[in-house]
C-alpha cells in the first residue's frame, strides 16, 4: 500500500490547482489528507466551504480513494462536507483494500480557531474511529494535531505543542503509521515505540509525504514539489 499524504492548503487554491498537476508522476494507491483544507480568513466571494469543495473536487481528479480529517482552522460546515463526500474518517474508520484508516481531526491552539477538541473529546473520538477498524490487521491512524514529544510537533524555539493522547494512543495501540499535520514548521518523519509517523508539511507551499506499506514493514519521506 502507497500513501500521498497531504496537508494544510489553508485555503491556497492556486497553488494547490499547480502542484496537484506534478502528483500524477508519483505511484500511491489512497490519498491520505490531515486536515486545514481552508483558513481563518477567505478570498472575497468564498466561503470556508466553497473552497474546501474545490480543494475535494480537484483532489478527486487524481482518481484514487481519498481519507480526511478536518484541522482546527475548518468549519463545521467544512466536517460535513467531508462527511457528504464519503472521505471522512473524524471519529469514524474506513477500510480500503483492507487497510483500517481511523481518526479524528481539529487540534488546540490558543487562537481559538473553529475545531480545538479537548485531550478527552480527541481521546473519545479515536476511540470510536478505531472500533470501526478493530478487525483489520494493519491500521493507519489520521490526526491534525501531532503526537506530542516528537520530532513533527516542534514550533520555533524548540517547544513540543503535540497531543499527549495522540501520543499514548499510538503507544497504546500500535497502527503501523500515524500522519498528522499542523505544525508546519516540524514537516518530517519520526518513530514513535515502533510505529512510524509522517508530517508532511503545508501542501501550498509544496510539501507532501509519501508512505509505503510492506506487510509490517513501512518507509516514508517528506518529499517538496517546488524545484
Amino acid at each position: 500500500m502507497n500513501l500521498l499524504v497531504l496537508g494544510d492548503h489553508h485555503g491556497d487554491v492556486e497553488n494547490t490547482l499547480t502542484y496537484l498537476e506534478k502528483l500524477s508522476k508519483f505511484k500511491f494507491d489512497v490519498i491520505v489528507y490531515s486536515g486545514d483544507f481552508t483558513d481563518v480568513n477567505t478570498p472575497k466571494g468564498f466561503n470556508q466551504e466553497d473552497i474546501a469543495e474545490l480543494i475535494i473536487e480537484e483532489l478527486k481528479t487524481l482518481k484514487k480513494p481519498i481519507v480526511a480529517v478536518p484541522g482546527n482552522t475548518d468549519t463545521k460546515n467544512v466536517v460535513e462536507l467531508l462527511e457528504k463526500n464519503g472521505i471522512s474518517v473524524h471519529g469514524k474508520g474506513k477500510i480500503i483494500g483492507g487497510f483500517g484508516f481511523y481518526g479524528y481531526g481539529g487540534a488546540k491552539t490558543p487562537f481559538n480557531t473553529s475545531l480545538e477538541p479537548s485531550e478527552d473529546e480527541l481521546r473519545l473520538g479515536l476511540e470510536s474511529a478505531w472500533k470501526d477498524v478493530a478487525n483489520t490487521k494493519q491500521k493507519i491512524q489520521v490526526t491534525h494535531a501531532p503526537p506530542y514529544g516528537t520530532r513533527v510537533d516542534i514550533v520555533r524555539g524548540g517547544l513540543h505543542v503535540g497531543s499527549k493522547v495522540v501520543e499514548e494512543f499510538i503507544r497504546t495501540h500500535k497502527p503501523v503509521a500515524a500522519i498528522s499535520g499542523h505544525v508546519l514548521e516540524a514537516r518530517g518523519t519520526d518513530m514513535l515505540d515502533g510505529v512510524f509517523i509522517i508530517n508532511p508539511g503545508k501542501f501550498s507551499e509544496g510539501y507532501f509525504g509519501l508512505v509505503n506499506i510492506n506487510e509490517d514493514r513501512v518507509t516514508g519521506k517528506v518529499l517538496s514539489l517546488i524545484e
